[in-house]
C-alpha cells in the first residue's frame, strides 16, 4: 500500500510542479510561435500518459497485491487488450508527429523576400558572412580554410563583396525574413536561439538552414546545442535584433572579402615608435616587469595582442573597478589612433626575444597537469596557443600575472564586458578551478611545459 501511495503522489506531484514552477519558456522573440504549441502539444499527450500509466500502477499495486487465499491467473494474449493498447498508442503517436511535421515543413520553406546569412560553427566559435551587393554567396572549399582565409574562400568574383564577420555577435534586423545558412568546420554543432524557438544542426560537409521573422528588438544569446568537446558549454555568441536603419549602418560598417584581404599587413618599424611608451613598464625587449606589474609582451601572437588591446581602447578591459592593473594600461592603449597602428604595434612586438622568465610561484605541477587538460583543448597540449580556438600562447609567459588573470576571470573581474566574448568563454572554464590553490597547481604546470623559458 505505501508503494501505491507513492506512485500517487509522484504522478500528482510532478503535476503540481509543472503549473507551479517559476521555470517557463524565454520569451519567444519571432515568428516561430507554433514550435511552442508543438512543445504544448507534446507536454500534454505525454503528461496524460504519464499520469495514466502510474495511476494504473497505483490500481494493479493495491488491486492484485499479495493474498494468501488467491493464486494468479496466466493470461498468455488478450486481443481485446492489445486492440485498446495499440489504437491508443497510434492516436498518441500521431498526435506528437503530426503538428510537428507540418511545422517542419513551413521552418524549411524559406520566404522569397528572405535575405541571408551564413552562420559558420568551429570549436568554440561562431562566425557569419553576408552576401555583398550583388546578393551571391561567394563559392567556399573546406580545404582553404586556414588563419588567413577563415570562411574557406576560393576567391571568385562572387566573394569579393561579402561581408565577413568573424566576431559570435550577429545583428539582424526586426520584422525582416532571414534565411540562416550553416555549416561547420569541425564537428557536428547546432546553432540555437532560444527566444527564436529555432535550432538547426550543422553537420561537416553538408549545408543546412531554416529561416525566421525576428519579432522583438533585443541582445539574445546563441547556444550549440550539440555535445561538440569539452568547451561545449563555453560556445556562445549573441544575436542582437535591431531596427531596420540600424542593422543597415551596422553592415555598412563591417569589412568586405576584399577589404580585408587589401588591409596592410603590421610594420614593425611603425610600431617600435608606438612601443616607446609601453617599454617604460614591460621591458625594452618586451620581456615584462614584475615589479610594474606588466606582463611579457615578447612571444605572444600578434591577432592576440591586437584583440587585447581593441578590448582595451573600447573599454571592454581595464574599466572593472577591481581590475587595477587594467585601469593602468587603458590609457596607454587609447594613445593608439587606429587599427593599423594597433597591427603595427603587434608586428613589431613579434619581432622581440622577451627572454627566459624565472618561475615565482609554487604548486603542485602534478595535480595541475590534471587540471591542464581542460585548457588544453584550447591553449595547446604544450601551451603554446592554437590561433583557431582563439587561444593564446601560456608556455613562456609570467606565472604571476597568468595566476592573477585566471583569479580574475574565475571571480568575473575580467571577462563579464559584453562586447569581451571571448572572456566570457574563460569566465565559465575557469570555474573549474575551484581555489587559488588550483590556480597556482595550473599554473605551475604551465611553467613546465615546452617553451617556458624560452627566448
Amino acid at each position: 500500500m505505501a508503494i501505491a501511495i507513492a506512485v500517487i503522489v509522484l504522478a500528482l506531484g510532478s503535476v503540481l510542479f509543472f503549473f507551479l514552477s517559476p521555470w517557463k519558456l524565454t520569451p519567444l522573440a519571432s515568428n516561430w510561435g507554433t514550435i511552442d504549441d508543438t512543445i504544448h502539444v507534446t507536454i500534454w499527450v505525454t503528461g496524460a500518459v504519464f499520469v495514466a500509466v502510474n495511476l494504473f500502477l497505483a490500481f494493479a499495486i493495491i488491486r492484485y497485491r499479495y493474498h494468501k487465499q488467491r493464486r494468479s491467473h496466466y493470461d498468455p494474449e488478450n486481443k481485446r487488450l492489445e486492440a485498446w493498447l495499440a489504437g491508443l498508442t497510434t492516436i498518441g503517436i500521431a498526435a506528437l508527429l503530426a503538428p510537428g511535421l507540418l511545422v517542419w515543413g513551413a521552418f524549411v520553406s524559406v520566404p522569397e523576400n528572405a535575405h541571408e546569412v551564413e552562420v559558420v560553427g568551429q570549436q568554440w566559435h561562431w562566425s557569419y558572412r553576408f552576401p555583398g551587393e550583388d546578393g551571391r554567396f561567394g563559392a567556399v572549399q573546406t580545404r582553404l580554410i586556414g588563419p588567413d582565409n577563415p570562411f574557406g574562400l576560393v576567391g571568385d568574383a562572387a566573394g569579393q563583396d561579402d561581408v565577413l564577420i568573424q566576431s559570435p555577435r550577429l545583428v539582424l534586423p526586426v520584422d525582416r525574413p532571414v534565411k540562416m545558412v550553416l555549416r561547420s568546420k569541425d564537428v557536428l554543432h547546432n546553432f540555437q536561439v532560444a527566444n527564436f524557438r529555432a535550432k538547426m544542426d550543422m553537420v561537416p560537409g553538408q549545408v543546412t538552414y531554416f529561416w525566421l521573422t525576428p519579432t522583438e528588438t533585443g541582445e539574445f544569446e546563441v547556444s550549440c546545442a550539440e555535445l561538440c568537446g569539452i568547451a561545449h558549454f563555453a560556445m556562445r555568441g549573441r544575436v542582437d535584433v535591431v531596427e531596420p536603419a540600424a542593422f543597415d549602418d551596422w553592415l555598412a560598417e563591417q569589412p568586405t572579402h576584399a577589404e580585408l584581404a587589401a588591409r596592410e599587413p603590421g610594420d614593425p618599424e611603425a610600431g617600435e615608435a608606438h612601443f616607446a611608451s609601453c617599454a617604460a613598464c614591460h621591458g625594452s625587449e618586451g620581456q615584462g616587469n614584475p615589479d610594474q606589474n606588466a606582463p611579457r609582451l615578447a612571444g605572444l601572437e600578434p591577432w592576440y595582442l591586437e584583440r587585447q588591446l581593441e578590448l582595451f581602447r573600447a573599454g571592454a578591459r581595464g574599466t572593472h573597478e577591481d581590475d587595477t592593473f587594467g585601469q593602468q594600461m587603458r590609457p596607454f592603449a587609447t594613445q593608439l589612433p587606429d587599427r593599423q597602428a594597433i597591427a603595427d604595434l603587434a608586428a613589431y612586438l613579434q619581432t622581440l626575444p622577451g627572454g627566459p622568465v624565472e618561475a615565482s610561484l609554487s604548486g603542485d605541477a602534478k595535480r595541475g597537469a590534471r587540471l591542464y587538460r581542460t585548457c588544453g583543448s584550447c591553449h595547446g597540449a604544450e601551451g603554446q596557443g592554437i590561433r583557431a580556438t582563439n587561444a593564446p600562447r601560456l608556455a613562456g609567459m609570467h606565472d604571476w600575472y597568468l595566476a592573477r588573470q585566471l583569479r580574475h576571470f574565475r571571480e568575473g573581474i575580467r571577462g563579464r564586458h559584453p562586447q569581451d566574448l571571448y572572456g566570457h568563454q574563460m569566465v565559465d572554464m575557469a570555474q573549474v578551478l575551484v581555489d587559488d590553490r588550483a590556480v597556482d597547481d595550473v599554473v605551475a604546470h604551465i611553467n613546465t611545459l615546452a617553451g617556458s623559458g624560452e627566448e
